[in-house]
């Protein structure tokens, strides 16, 4: 069991995935953070976009053993690879509410905030897939994300409240 954590401007009770917006790392769905601190900088950036609400953490249990068991389609990125590289062009890339993979969770690094230029530059043609990687890592530190694509994803997470 893990605990995960969402930062926001508001408090999540129901996660609603009809709130989630395309063109993300993963696709459109529900994103979580092992890190309580990161989680709390990203809800300090969302008040300071959204200009409302304050930072707020939703911190949830999540286990990924039991999923794994239950045969979800789940994908891990251990590392900044051509293939995790690969696979956020495409979904950065794709601002339709459908999905472009079938994977009801997918766990891996985050890409940092200036992606969208980034994958610009290598989609003309200026920089290899392996130069790409090393311009969207997240620097501050290796960070991981949890995607949930779906309804059947988000059973298993649980509000935590400890």
């Amino acid at each position: 069991m893990i605990i995960l954590h969402h930062g926001s401007n508001v408090q999540v009770e129901t996660i609603d995935l009809s709130m989630a917006n395309p063109g993300k790392d993963f696709g459109k769905g529900f994103y979580l953070n092992p890190d309580y601190n990161q989680a709390l900088e990203w809800a300090e950036s969302r008040v300071k976009i959204f200009t409302t609400g304050e930072p707020i953490v939703s911190s949830f249990e999540f286990d990924l053993d039991k999923a794994t068991r239950d045969g979800l389609a789940i994908k891990v990125f251990e590392d900044y690879t051509v293939e995790w590289a690969e696979f956020v062009v495409g979904n950065r890339r794709n601002a339709s509410d459908s999905l472009i993979h079938a994977y009801d969770i997918v766990i891996g690094p985050i890409a940092n905030d200036n992606v969208g230029r980034q994958i610009q530059l290598y989609m003309q043609g200026y920089w290899t897939v392996e130069q790409l990687i090393e311009k969207i890592k997240f620097t501050a530190k290796k960070s991981v994300q949890y995607f949930f694509a779906n309804e059947k994803a988000l059973t298993y997470l649980q509000k935590s409240h400890g």
